[in-house]
Order: C-alpha cells, then sequence, then structure tokens
C-alpha cells in the first residue's frame, strides 16, 4: 500500500494553496476591520442616542448641536477608515501573492520607485486629493448629511454630503444630481450644518402703513411659531425685530430674524412665511410689489415716412 507524500504533494500543490490561504485571510481580516469600525461608529452614536434620550438619528435635530456634530463626524471618519483599511489590505496582500509566485518583490518595489519619481507630475494630483480629504474630514470641515457649498475649481456646487471619500466626496443637489468632486480641488467649504442658522425675512409693507403695528404683529407670528409644540425645540432664541432694512417709493422693508437649528432652517422659513402671510391678511395690510415699471413715454427713432407724415400739412376739409 503506498503512503501519501506529503512531500510531493504540498510542492505541487504549496502555492496555490498559501495564495488562497493568503486571499482567504485578506477577507477574513477585512471583515474584521469593517467589524470593528462599524461597532466602534455604532457605540459612538448609539451613546449619543442614549445620552439625548432619542431613537433615531434624525431626532438628534432637536437635541443639542454638539450632539448631532459628533455623529456625522464619527460615521465620516468611519468611512474614511474603511476606505483606508480596503486599499491597505489589498497592497499587501498584493505584495505577498506576487511575492508566492516568484515574483522578485524588492525589485517590484524598486521599480515601482522608479515609476512613481516618473509618473510624479501625474500622481501628484491623487496624492492631493487624499491629503486634502483627510484634513477636511480631520478638521471637521464637513460631514455626512451636511448641507454644504463646496468651491472647487471646475466651479460650485451645492446640496446634502452623501459620502466623504480618500479621494472624492459625493454631493446630491437639490434636483437630485449626484456630483462626484475630487477633494484636491475643493478651495473653499461653506457648511450649513454646523453650530447655528439664522432665518431672515424681509417683508415689504405699504409706505403709508403703521410699522409699529406691523414690526409688532410679525414679532408676535414669529414667537407664536416658536412657542408651538411642533417648532419649540427647533428655535434656539427668541425671534427680534431687527427694523426697517430699506425704503423705496413704493414699501418700507421690514427684516424679522430666527435663529435656528440648522437641520430646521428651510422648513422654519416656508412655515413662517406662511404664517406672516396669513397674520397680514387678516391684518389688512397688502404687501406691496418691489418691482413696478411706469412707461411715460417711448422715445424710439422715427422712419423717414413717419417724419415726412408728421412734417406734411393738415388738409381741412
Amino acid at each position: 500500500m503506498e503512503t501519501f507524500d506529503w512531500a510531493v504533494f504540498w510542492q505541487t500543490w504549496g502555492t496555490p494553496i498559501r495564495i488562497i490561504a493568503l486571499l482567504v485571510g485578506a477577507g477574513i481580516l477585512r471583515a474584521a476591520l469593517r467589524f470593528s469600525i462599524k461597532r466602534v461608529v455604532d457605540r459612538v452614536v448609539s451613546g449619543v442616542k442614549k445620552a439625548q434620550a432619542v431613537e433615531h438619528t434624525v431626532e438628534l435635530s432637536a437635541s443639542p448641536l454638539h450632539a448631532v456634530r459628533v455623529v456625522q463626524r464619527t460615521r465620516t471618519i468611519g468611512s474614511v477608515l474603511n476606505n483606508l483599511a480596503t486599499w491597505a489590505i489589498i497592497s499587501v496582500t498584493l505584495v505577498l501573492v506576487l511575492a508566492e509566485l516568484n515574483f522578485s518583490v524588492t525589485a517590484l518595489i524598486a521599480s515601482a520607485g522608479v515609476l512613481g519619481a516618473a509618473l510624479g507630475f501625474g500622481a501628484q494630483n491623487v496624492v492631493k486629493d487624499m491629503l486634502n480629504g483627510l484634513f477636511m474630514v480631520f478638521e471637521d470641515q464637513l460631514g455626512v448629511g451636511d448641507i454644504v457649498e463646496l468651491t472647487s475649481t471646475q466651479g460650485p456646487v451645492s446640496g446634502v454630503v452623501e459620502e466623504v471619500g480618500v479621494r472624492v466626496t459625493q454631493v446630491r443637489d437639490v434636483n437630485g444630481t449626484l456630483w462626484f468632486v475630487r477633494n484636491g480641488e475643493v478651495v473653499t467649504v461653506g457648511n450649513k450644518s454646523q453650530g447655528w442658522a439664522r432665518v431672515i425675512l424681509d417683508i415689504p409693507a405699504p409706505y403709508t402703513s403703521d410699522v409699529e403695528a406691523v414690526e409688532e404683529v410679525m414679532l408676535a407670528t414669529a414667537q407664536a411659531l416658536a412657542d408651538a409644540p411642533e417648532w419649540k425645540r427647533k428655535v434656539l432664541e427668541k425671534p427680534e425685530i431687527w427694523g426697517i432694512e430699506s425704503i423705496s417709493a413704493e414699501a418700507l422693508v421690514v427684516r424679522l430674524v430666527v435663529k435656528v437649528r440648522t437641520a430646521d432652517q428651510f422648513d422654519i422659513a416656508r412655515e413662517l412665511r406662511l404664517r406672516l402671510k396669513l397674520a397680514l391678511d387678516e391684518m389688512g395690510v397688502m404687501l406691496p410689489a418691489m418691482n413696478r415699471l411706469v412707461l411715460d413715454a417711448i422715445d424710439a427713432p422715427k422712419s423717414p415716412r413717419s417724419r415726412k407724415a408728421a412734417a406734411a400739412p393738415v388738409e381741412k376739409p
């Protein structure tokens, strides 16, 4: 009875087995890292939600602003760490697999260095994108779920941040278009989701109206919205009347401001406009048109025929 020769078997199938083991190990390591990162992120988010006594993340809009930023920043950093872990595992696994296939890894690395130096000018944009993306995340310039206005070398982009990658940031605008912005091309970042926001409404009133009465009605309407149960926790400070913003022949423009949470700025502005319209209608104040064009005369060049007709004497019957 012949005995199984492990030496021959390993010599024949050792390399494929080691390569398969490397790939399986890389997959297991990747899954373990993803699980660890997700667990850390979930624990941070769960801790914030538990501290604020809410069940869903969307309810954090009614919680202190720091809690919202902690959740957004944690999720963003988790996304970046997942990307970095993936690329690191793929790179190391590729080098080990090539080593098992008897490729000279040292020569490959040296060749890669020479090739990298040759392609340095072309690869500098990729390096710039990665570094700028890391700085934007760790400096908390933006996060997943933020409403931002990005100014890049290709033009402005505004919308909600859906994903922050190592090289590209994805922003979806109000029309539903998903924009892919290279991090290295971002020049300025305007973040509308950090700290607080301000609703500013300029309401025109007739020039002959009682300005003090109009201001009292506007302030009372805004205060009623701020005291309403569905809006109370979304308004940070009492509404204010900043007075007459401008004066024209048609109207006096009165400015009303409300300091609110960033996530609810536009909803509160829409609701407040509706309430102000109804309140002013009930008061009998008709909002004037701000754009009015009055034509006294039109000076247009006349044709030679028309000039002759105008100059010709009129025959009496």
